[in-house]
């Protein structure tokens, strides 16, 4: 299993390259960094490594590092649950300085 995101910039419509993304798993002790990448050239991660079993997640967006710091939102973090471990997740952010959604891709 694998998990994948595409970020896309609602302004320019382009794709958002060079976001930092950090993947976090909920542990018993509270939250563990899993991995981390930052989108391509088409603003996308194809293959972050998926919880070793069902639980909790998180994705946390660097948006002030692609939109500069005076962005309302400087970081977008979108929690999921992982329900089976054999299926990859796709989880899409649509950016912009004043807005973002999300919403479970295939």
């Amino acid at each position: 299993m694998a998990i994948s995101t595409h970020v896309l910039d609602a302004v320019s419509g382009k794709p958002a390259v060079g976001v930092g993304v950090r993947l976090q798993v909920k542990a018993d002790t509270g939250w563990a960094e899993s991995a981390s990448a930052r989108t391509d050239a088409d603003g996308r991660i194809r293959d972050l490594p998926a919880p070793p079993s069902p639980g909790t997640a998180r994705l946390i967006f660097d948006t002030a590092g692609y939109l500069g710091e005076q962005t309302f939102y400087p970081e977008v973090i979108i929690t999921f649950s992982v329900r089976d471990d054999q299926q990859n997740l796709h989880v899409p952010l649509l950016l912009s300085p004043y807005a973002y959604s999300t919403y479970r891709g295939s």
